[in-house]
């Protein structure tokens, strides 16, 4: 069976620095596109860092410049730095995953099959 967990969400001041990782279970294979997304109360989920198996990374307009997205295909572990916390950025952060290489725009909600239950980011000023 497919997981994905994620940890490391938390409080953070702004100007703050906060990591978060996934870890996946249950994938024959490291997945085809792996990422974050986020969903603040009252709004879309948007898609803030997707990375995909050779290593191309895709970066929401948001965010671009001050988070980081990695993946260890070994451990099945992926991470996002995120660094220059903004109170905009508070929102719980999903992982997701596709094992389909078969995607039109990665940073899409609808491309993702496999979802994580989500950690909550909340910066404060």
């Amino acid at each position: 069976q497919v997981k994905l967990m994620e940890s490391g969400g938390g409080s953070v001041q702004v100007g703050g620095s906060l990591p978060l990782s996934c870890a996946a279970s249950g994938f024959a294979d490291s997945p085809a596109y792996w990422g974050w997304f986020r969903q603040a109360p009252g709004k879309k989920r948007e898609g803030v860092a997707i990375i995909a198996k050779n290593g191309t990374l895709y970066y929401g307009d948001a965010v671009k410049g001050r988070f980081t997205i990695s993946r260890d295909n070994a451990e099945n572990t992926l991470h996002l730095l995120m660094n220059s916390l903004k109170p905009e950025d508070t929102a719980m952060y999903y992982c997701a995953a596709t094992t389909s290489f078969n995607v039109g725009y990665p940073l899409r909600p609808a491309t993702f099959r496999f979802w994580g239950q989500g950690t909550q980011v909340t910066v404060s000023s």
